[in-house]
């Protein structure tokens, strides 16, 4: 008898019907080692239960051996198996799960200030930075993506404006793997560029900084970077901002951020309408 059906018993596939599911692994103490969802509950136990010992089935093969007990959730759709998991994953942490467990990793980007002195923000923690007065967009799933396109604005707004020293600040709580950055001398145009930009408007809207940048000698010197960054900016923009206002504005939202904890199932709401 395969080790699948004497922990879980020998009819328990059969048994189900061929639904939407959530289904836990559970220890013998009954800590929740993984949750999944399946379209067809039957079929994807099934493939617990005939994994091989190739690599591909390994993660499936050592699943089954710490586990003790497996729960079924049975669910009317797909959608709402996939909400269930989503959430089950951020409340419960489940050691063999990654993809969703770490959503207070995703960040955001924000941007305010005043007249004299622009801020722009890196951080997944906005809340620690309300003083700070920011517009924030986001959150982003890719952490790497997100931080490359904050990157990119610095460096091209270091051309297009001064860069403000750090001492001229505004005081904030240091947070790691977060950044604030100043700077002057940036028009009111490509101020509002920004932030229709960073609302997932047209990526051409950062023209307004690309023609400050050619009035500078760095700039033009530095042409096949600059170009580099803005490509990298319409890239950020077509996988991560526009997508983002879509699924904002199907779901009624009215502004341009969206809390961590509802950005997952944010996607996955509007993406099976």
């Amino acid at each position: 008898m395969k080790m699948f059906d004497r922990k879980f018993g020998e009819y328990l596939i059969q048994n189900l019907p061929k639904v939407p599911a959530v289904y836990l692994f559970k220890s013998d103490t009954g800590q929740v080692l993984y949750v999944g969802k399946a379209k067809d509950i039957r079929s994807r136990l099934r493939q617990y239960r005939n994994a091989s010992r190739r690599k591909v089935h390994q993660k499936m093969r050592k699943l089954v051996c710490d586990s003790s007990k497996l729960e079924v959730r049975l669910k009317n759709t797909e959608q709402e198996a996939l909400i269930v998991e989503n959430a089950l994953i951020r409340e419960l942490k489940p050691p063999y799960n990654v993809d969703g467990t770490y959503s207070f990793l995703y960040p955001a980007i924000g941007l305010g200030g005043h007249s004299r002195q622009i801020l722009l923000a890196f951080s997944m923690n906005t809340e620690a930075w309300k003083d700070l007065d920011l517009q924030w967009y986001g959150v982003f799933r890719s952490r790497t993506r997100a931080r490359s396109a904050f990157d990119s604005l610095i460096f091209l707004l270091g051309i297009a404006g001064h860069m403000e020293r750090a001492t001229h600040l505004p005081a904030h709580t240091r947070l790691r793997g977060s950044r604030v950055t100043g700077f002057r001398r940036l028009s009111p145009d490509i101020v509002n560029s920004l932030h229709r930009y960073l609302s997932g408007d047209d990526a051409e809207l950062l023209i307004p900084m690309i023609t400050r940048l050619l009035e500078k000698p760095r700039a033009r010197r530095d042409a096949s970077v600059v170009q580099q960054h803005l490509r990298l900016l319409r890239s950020f923009h077509r996988s991560h901002l526009a997508p983002l206002r879509s699924a904002l504005e199907a779901a009624g939202y009215t502004g341009p951020f969206i809390p961590q904890q509802d950005r997952d199932t944010l996607f996955i709401s509007t993406s099976h309408r």
